[in-house]
């Protein structure tokens, strides 16, 4: 939908409303915002407001203290959570500089120049993805804990009453549809406790747009129903982790060109070489990926995360598959992203890999058409193939040898992004966890 400044002055008047909030991500996908009354609307669509960017992670540099934003008016939503006299609405904003030029530490920015690469060749990227997350109870003081509901001992597809995050995902799918999102399926996952909500494909910056939304609507309506929602991609050993798959495909002149129903798996030579670029480059983009310490306690042997560099046409387990609804549908799957990452970010990276892929005719390797997870660590290894980094450290190191990625990222946020996850996973490093306390406290 697109909407020009006077019909949203209208709307806002219209609609009573006294409070817009003006949203935007830090450089690690935080949802940050400035709120505004209604009396300041015209002056924030005319891109006056500013604020203090050396508040941000990301976006503190000299001289970027003073930064504008510059509201999307597309992305004007009432949220409906607030109250219904004096309403609240949002806008989503790019992040321009104070001579007027647009911030390329804004991770908008950084999708939107990956998407300016495509149009330039012609395409349009299309994403849908699949995000997962926990709902946990919380705690008499209203904190997060990793218990679940009594009842809880639900999997894949079960119901109330042992699904006992039933209630609180039907009135997300009905809050999201009131915010214009189609929902395409909602369910209870593998993990006690998981789930999942899928909504439609867009392009690429309305999907990115669409998962930072979708992610504070989850959040704040398992808070009314004193519930936690977490993206943490692994909040429980033992269990399977929750990851964020993306779809993908590239449109011309609104044609789905990764279509071909002449060939074996149903995609065209520009989708297998989309794969190849993927593959390719996988390595360097997993530190976007997966971006926490806690990504790679996700992607082990065993939980049905993705752990070996391989894709497949029919086989499952693989890192990159290919869905069995082909036709106009037709796309690729990458499994192996989880929802802690930005998603501008992440989109932008397998954008510019697949881009790689098509226009260096990258073919892919041979795919992997067995049960890759029935399958022993030794006898992958006999096939030729090689791991995902295993640790936040190794993919940082990953992403500093590959120069699209870093290119992907632009030279404001790879050497910032690098700097912060080593500190990240040093932090980590140094601390004394409970499973070494107990392991080696009365051995040594």
């Amino acid at each position: 939908m697109k909407y020009t400044k006077e019909e949203i002055l209208q709307f806002a008047e219209e609609e009573n409303v006294e409070f817009i909030r003006l949203q935007f991500t830090d450089v690690f996908g935080n949802l940050k915002n400035m709120a505004i009354t209604a009396s300041q609307l015209e002056r924030a669509l005319n891109n006056e407001v500013m604020f203090d960017g050396s508040t941000i992670d990301g976006f503190e540099r000299l001289g970027e203290s003073d930064m504008y934003l510059y509201p999307d008016p597309d992305t004007w939503v009432i949220l409906p959570w607030r109250p219904q006299s004096g309403k609240v609405a949002r806008m989503l904003c790019d992040v321009y500089t104070v001579d007027r030029k647009p911030f390329e530490g804004d991770p908008r920015r950084v999708l939107k120049r990956a998407v300016e690469k495509a149009e330039a060749m012609g395409y349009t990227f299309h994403v849908g993805p699949e995000c997962e997350f926990f709902l946990f109870r919380t705690d008499e003081n209203g904190q997060p804990t990793t218990q679940t509901e009594e009842q809880e001992r639900a999997g894949y597809f079960d119901i109330g009453p042992i699904d006992g995050g039933e209630n609180a995902r039907r009135d997300m799918v009905l809050t999201l549809e009131e915010m214009g999102f189609d929902i395409e399926s909602s369910y209870h996952e593998m993990a006690p406790a998981q789930h999942e909500i899928d909504f439609s494909h867009d392009e690429a910056l309305k999907t990115a747009d669409n998962v930072v939304t979708f992610k504070m609507a989850v959040k704040t309506i398992a808070r009314r129903h004193g519930q936690h929602a977490t993206f943490m991609p692994k909040p429980k050993f033992g269990n399977n982790g929750s990851g964020m798959h993306l779809n993908m495909s590239l449109y011309k002149n609104g044609v789905n060109i990764f279509r071909d129903d002449a060939s074996p798996y149903g995609i065209s030579r520009e989708a297998m070489w989309f794969i190849g670029g993927v593959l390719a480059h996988i390595k360097g983009m997993t530190a976007v990926l997966n971006p926490l310490v806690n990504s790679y306690k996700r992607l082990v042997p065993g939980f049905d995360a993705p752990v070996w560099i391989s894709w497949s046409g029919k086989g499952r387990g693989p890192l990159l598959g290919i869905p069995a609804n082909k036709g106009a549908k037709a796309r690729i799957e990458l499994r192996s992203p989880d929802s802690s990452a930005n998603p501008y970010l992440a989109m932008a990276v397998v954008l510019r890999a697949g881009l790689d892929g098509i226009e260096r005719k990258l073919d892919p390797p041979a795919p992997i058409e067995e049960n890759i997870m029935s399958k022993t660590v030794a006898e992958i290894e006999a096939m030729g193939l090689e791991y995902l980094p295993t640790n936040l450290m190794d993919a940082v190191r990953e992403l500093d040898k590959d120069e699209l990625v870093k290119d992907a990222l632009g030279a404001h946020v790879a050497p910032l992004y690098i700097t912060c996850k080593k500190k990240e996973f040093m932090e980590y490093s140094s601390q004394v966890s409970q499973w070494e306390v107990d392991r080696y406290l009365f051995k040594y």
